[in-house]
């Protein structure tokens, strides 16, 4: 099947509706589909193996980071693109460790998304 599925991660309902607004056009995009918390986002994943996950740190019912290592540790080859308001050295340099590809500050770089989801597609 051509293109890529995309899931974004995001407890926001603005952001989460905000990043799929910016990333519904790109081409060699399959699916783009949506987890709020935790649980439904581990459940997705398992699923669907999507290609690109965007991710939040703060989630309900864990952290960001548990996905993070859940997905890296599973599917290597999915490209995780942490999409977040936690910025410190502590959480950049926790995600590297864990293997994300990209850390996007949200107040700050937001509009790198569809630039770094289109050099993936």
């Amino acid at each position: 099947m051509a293109g890529k599925a995309i899931l974004i991660v995001e407890d926001s309902p603005l952001i989460s509706d905000r990043v799929y607004a910016m990333l519904k056009f790109l081409n060699n995009v399959r699916s783009i589909d949506r987890a709020s918390e935790c649980s439904s986002a581990m459940r997705h994943i398992a699923e669907t193996i999507p290609d690109i996950v965007l991710l939040d740190i703060n989630l309900p019912g864990c952290s960001g980071l548990h996905v993070l290592r859940h997905i890296k540790g599973r599917h290597p080859g999915t490209v995780v693109i942490m999409l977040t308001n936690e910025v410190d050295g502590y959480y950049r340099r926790k995600c590297k460790e864990l293997g994300a590809d990209y850390f996007v500050d949200k107040s700050k770089e937001f509009e790198k998304v569809p630039g770094i989801i289109s050099s993936l597609l």
